[in-house]
């Protein structure tokens, strides 16, 4: 008899020592919930200038020097009296204090400001949804981005999507390091479960794989 306790009282531990090591799906952590509206809205990062996004470029009183271009896919751009200033990785403010150091040896105290016009952002700004989707996407990040966001935005799941089982890839640009998160798409889409709803971050990279059966 006080074999079969102690058999008993071992096979519970194992069992919870066995819970507690898996987490979300395929032993992933997984990201606390966020809520559908935010309930405060904070700026988002401050933008980088990336690859096809268009400029809206102001001269102060040189209309002449003014222009609107396109970063070309080699990341730079050309305005009049300058050719192939580099343009992606830089804020808009840095592309600014850039141009105006290299006008002024044209013209006296020269006054620029650049506007993003569109945008296609660098990878590191962007969120990239792939796998079992209605159209895989990379999408700009936007401040306060939510997974049901982005879902939005792809047109949600495809028919044999395995959405519980999904996965987000996230990179720590601190420790250099990238950690797998489980995703529950299918609670969040056909069940409207809030807690499935988590904050999404620039860089972001969501995979969906489809079921087997």
């Amino acid at each position: 008899m006080r074999v079969g306790v102690v058999s008993l009282v071992a096979a519970t531990m194992l069992s919870g020592m066995l819970s507690g090591c898996g987490g979300g799906a395929g032993g992933r952590p997984e990201l606390p919930a966020a809520t559908f509206v935010a309930t405060k809205e904070q700026p988002g990062e401050e933008y980088v200038i990336g690859p096809l996004d268009s400029l809206q470029i102001f001269v102060w009183r040189n209309p002449e020097l003014s222009s609107k271009v396109q970063v070309r896919p080699d990341g730079r751009i050309t305005t009049p009296l300058i050719a192939d200033m580099p343009a992606v990785g830089k804020t808009p403010a840095m592309l600014a204090a850039d141009m105006k150091l290299a006008l002024g040896e044209y013209i006296k105290d020269p006054i620029v400001s650049v506007i993003v016009d569109s945008f296609s952002g660098t990878y590191s700004q962007q969120v990239r949804i792939v796998g079992a989707t209605q159209k895989p996407a990379s999408l700009p990040y936007r401040a306060n981005m939510t997974l049901l966001d982005a879902m939005i935005a792809v047109g949600g799941l495809g028919e044999y999507a395995a959405g519980n089982k999904a996965r987000l890839i996230r990179y720590d640009r601190a420790t250099g390091k990238q950690t797998e998160y489980a995703l529950k798409i299918g609670r969040l889409l056909k069940n409207g479960d809030a807690s499935a709803n988590v904050k999404l971050e620039p860089g972001d990279v969501v995979i969906i794989p489809e079921s087997m059966f």
